[in-house]
């Protein structure tokens, strides 16, 4: 369905023409009429889908054909929590892209930076407070946040911060909210922690789900190398020789490791830069930027960190580490492949990883092809031995000892 079919008014449609929104998505399509009327909504659906307009164009909206005559700063009348940071500031620069031939103004705080300019955009007066759970408690606490005029409250990105333990900060905020509000909750997958916070919060709601987790995106190329855990650095430099590859997001376990790949790359002159939660807010920006605007090439992201990345044109993404939770391979790369353009997903996997690569194809239902021609073949030294044993006459020379002692020690006792 195109967004001009919809029931949306003439600002944000002006407004979504200039981002180059014409057909809206699945989630947008079935979730938007119903969010206008104003009740509760529960998405599933992962990253990729287009919720973020889903949830922020009926909340634009709504707000909108509800224009405050009061004088004074403006009270907050809509919180959206996210997980990350990333995916905070992000939710930011799509409320104030679609509404900016509106007059609704939103904020968005976050841990790791000053609280000082924070606190002094809240004071002047927001419409939408776009927040992570940690700060937002924090100023909440310490009185410079008001949450009495909340009329619309969206959760994103739910099952993330189930994962990263702040379920029990997200409790505590909606027990400060109006009871009366329409409530608006998205998740990529739906474990019973999430169903329970549901059953909670929600009254009735409407309950869509758009491109199941196990599915993966059709238009997106995947393909599987077999390397030695030692060789992935020299295969990743060597696939990065293709210039096709115009913007790749590398997928690494650990901080550590994020680091130590970014260095080996930047070592032979490939532009990367590491993004990940020991980076503080600045650096993780700037290279966020820089990678968004092609000054570098390889961003290369632990999984918490890479939440919130949406980079329309990503050509490809890496998978350098396989995921131990097969979902999230299929987060990773739901990066790619987006706003109808084509992407590709390369997976690396070392003997070690052949069980995560077993849950993922299980999950996905499908076999990966594998990419046979390529230097850095897993070759057997890289096979871990398993369950080694003692050769047969080893063991029989012990056993035949070990009962020829004890004969002799049941004749010395006759």
């Amino acid at each position: 369905m195109l967004f001009e079919n919809l029931d949306i008014i003439d600002p944000i449609q002006r407004a979504l023409k200039e981002q180059g929104y014409t057909k809206a998505t699945p989630i947008q399509e079935k979730s938007i009429p119903t969010l206008l009327n104003k009740k509760d909504f529960v998405g599933c659906a992962q990253t990729g889908t287009g919720k973020t307009a889903a949830f922020a164009i009926p909340v634009l909206q709504n707000l909108y054909n509800e224009k405050r005559v009061k004088k004074g700063p403006k009270p907050i009348r809509a919180l959206i929590l996210a997980p990350t940071r990333e995916l905070a500031i992000q939710i930011g620069e799509s409320f104030t892209a679609y509404g900016k031939y509106t007059d609704l103004k939103n904020i968005v705080i976050f841990g790791g930076v000053s609280q000082r300019p924070q606190t002094n955009a809240l004071k002047a007066g927001v419409d939408i407070l776009v927040a992570t759970p940690g700060r937002m408690l924090d100023l909440f606490n310490q009185k410079y946040i008001d949450l009495r005029n909340v009329e619309y409250f969206v959760l994103d990105e739910a099952d993330r911060m189930l994962d990263m333990g702040m379920i029990h900060d997200v409790k505590r905020i909606i027990a400060q909210l109006p009871k009366v509000r329409q409530n608006m909750l998205f998740s990529a997958t739906m474990p019973p922690a999430i169903l329970k916070l549901v059953n909670s919060i929600v009254k009735n709601p409407e309950k869509v789900e758009v491109t199941p987790v196990s599915s993966t995106v059709d238009i997106i190329k995947q393909e599987l190398y077999f390397v030695g855990k030692k060789q992935k650095k020299s295969l990743l430099k060597h696939l990065l020789k293709d210039e096709s590859i115009d913007s790749v997001l590398v997928f690494s376990r650990t901080k550590r490791g994020a680091n130590a790949i970014t260095k080996d790359l930047v070592k032979v002159g490939i532009e990367a830069e590491a993004i990940h939660g020991n980076k503080s807010q600045n650096a993780r920006q700037r290279a966020l930027s820089n990678f968004k605007e092609g000054k570098i090439r390889v961003l290369v992201a632990t999984d918490i960190a890479a939440r919130g990345i949406d980079v329309n044109e990503l050509s490809h993404v890496i998978n350098f580490d396989l995921p131990e939770v097969p979902e999230t391979y299929v987060h990773r790369i739901g990066r790619t492949g987006r706003a109808g353009f084509e992407g590709s997903a390369i997976a690396f996997c070392d003997v070690e990883e052949k069980a995560y690569l077993k849950s993922i194809e299980k999950l996905i239902r499908k076999t990966i092809p594998v990419i046979e021609d390529h230097p850095y073949k897993q070759i057997a030294s890289d096979t871990p031995i398993v369950n080694k044993k003692p050769t047969k006459n080893t063991s029989t020379k012990k056993y035949g000892q070990n009962r020829n002692s004890n004969r002799r020690r049941n004749n010395s006792t006759k």
